[in-house]
């Protein structure tokens, strides 16, 4: 139950088989593995050995897709970092990640600069596609002269570490959850398994890998030997295209690029007809949004519902059309409760916290005793979301505990009125926060994207109050945005929100 022969397997037994695409870039299994384990004996030349930390602060590149498999073949782990993190929250993921090396491209390195004073002087700096500068040596000639034999075979338990993934940070201080060699496999078969995924499949990746959703459809494409293709930055305008030419079978889009994209007239039959599964993921999707979709491109809708800390849900395409507004079921091996504050099992139908227990459990959080004690509890991962299960187990998602506003004593959900607002037909997005009330506590505020400016703010709100039934649920104000906040896997920072509009 590790990782480090997967890409090593492929080559040998279908090695001219179209693994990557990347740009221009087209490489087979035998090709892809090829740079694989030159990456993989550069590090080792590097010093790098079995459970020490390698660094990535790099977008969606050709390097970091391989970095992931480099590392599984030494035992290393994996530490990627979102490009879009800066200053002091760069130092501190990674100080607490205790990363030895970190690899960067040049448009990175201007804020790498900017912290290394700040960090261990023993840091190994490694710079892609570009001659070494400064402290950086480059990338490219480490691993040009580094051979493409296959790394010396070392042990590998399945409890150790793969990856370290830091939270986006949408609720608090980002966290670093770490998934083990055992956890990754069974993101390899069951994740195979829930989207239909087979060797004939082209995956397609537009959003951040970066992301952990994004492991949700890229280890069953390597693991099984589809073809993968990985693209720089989400292209609403373009993407019909490439799903044509590349002939795409399975893609992931999280909630506002699939909104992006039904603004898109081209998004549609007949020219989606290799599309055999959308799947999304991240946020909730309204209502309004998946039936339109649905509509598009029938019988192809997935959703689920998780945490990378290791429980999920699928809805899939063949449950969609009864459970509409569900997001399915927990996967097989897997346990769900509804609980209160107490920690006790609600009735069927009640609102409470979402717990689970999964084969995708995280081990812990990263030098984090406190944090990974209150997370999980007698084995069971506490979410921090809010929902109810139906009489046949399907879970319904109410909220996050901590975007549940609580106006004059009574829980308000964001998401019920996002999903009134999102039916004005000027509106192209919305995001439903709390802010500060001097009488009720708490009241709900709509920042909202328009299609067209052809509606003024009061009458947005007045349409939208009008179908509000409870008082407490009433907008006290709207906000036109040209675009939300967003963390690098596209969900919307509602803390964001909270904090420059007054909550």
């Amino acid at each position: 139950m590790n990782l480090s022969q997967i890409i090593s397997f492929h080559a040998r037994y279908r090695p001219n088989k179209l693994a990557v695409v990347f740009k221009e870039t087209r490489l087979s299994y035998k090709e892809f593995n090829d740079i694989c384990n030159r990456l993989a004996n550069a590090l080792r030349a590097a010093g790098i050995k079995k459970s020490d930390k390698v660094a990535s602060f790099l977008a969606n590149s050709l390097e970091l897709l391989t970095l992931y498999w480099a590392t599984a073949k030494i035992g290393a782990v994996a530490v990627p970092f979102s490009p879009l993190v800066r200053g002091q929250g760069l130092v501190n993921l990674i100080t607490d990640s205790e990363a030895i090396i970190i690899i960067t491209d040049l448009a990175g390195s201007q804020h790498i600069d900017k912290i290394k004073k700040d960090l261990s002087a023993n840091m190994i700096y490694w710079l892609t596609g570009s001659k070494a500068k400064n402290n950086y040596q480059s990338y490219d000639k480490q691993t040009t002269n580094a051979k493409t034999d296959e790394p010396p075979m070392i042990e590998i338990a399945d409890s150790d570490p793969c990856n370290i993934i830091y939270s986006s940070g949408t609720t608090g201080l980002p966290k670093g959850i770490v998934l083990s060699h055992a956890t990754r496999a069974n993101y390899c078969t069951m994740c195979a398994n829930y989207f239909r995924v087979h060797v004939d499949s082209v995956v397609l990746q537009t959003g951040s890998i970066v992301f952990n959703g994004a492991f949700l459809t890229l280890m069953p494409a390597f693991y099984l030997g589809a073809s993968y293709i990985l693209e720089p930055s989400f292209k609403p305008k373009t993407l019909v295209e490439l799903v044509k030419q590349e002939k795409v079978s399975h893609m992931m889009l999280v909630p506002s690029q699939i909104i992006s994209m039904l603004e898109q007239k081209q998004f549609k039959l007949p020219e989606l007809n290799s599309v055999e599964m959308i799947l999304t993921v991240g946020a909730p999707l309204h209502q309004i949004y998946k039936d339109e979709l649905d509509k598009r491109v029938p019988n192809v809708f997935y959703e689920l519902y998780g945490l990378t800390e290791g429980f999920f849900t699928v809805l899939d395409n063949t449950d969609f059309k009864r459970k509409p507004n569900s997001v399915g079921n927990p996967v097989q091996f897997s346990q769900m409760r509804i609980v209160d504050d107490s920690g006790e099992d609600v009735e069927q139908g009640q609102v409470g916290e979402i717990i689970g227990k999964s084969p995708f459990l995280m081990t812990h959080y990263y030098n984090d005793p406190k944090r990974t004690s209150e997370a999980i509890k007698d084995g069971w991962l506490y979410s921090g979301d809010l929902g109810y299960t139906d009489e046949e187990g399907f879970l319904y998602l109410a909220d996050r505990k901590k975007d549940m506003i609580i106006s004059g004593g009574i829980n308000v959900y964001p998401s019920d009125i996002e999903a009134i607002v999102s039916q004005h037909p000027s509106v192209v997005e919305v995001a439903v926060f709390g802010v500060a009330h001097p009488e009720w506590g708490e009241t709900p505020v709509a920042a909202v994207i328009l299609r067209k400016p052809d509606i003024t703010e009061s009458e947005l709100k007045e349409w939208v109050n009008e179908k509000l039934e409870a008082r407490y649920q009433k907008l006290s104000k709207v906000i036109f945005m040209a675009n939300f906040p967003r963390s690098s896997a596209g969900k919307t920072l509602k803390r964001e929100l909270r904090k420059n509009f007054g909550a």
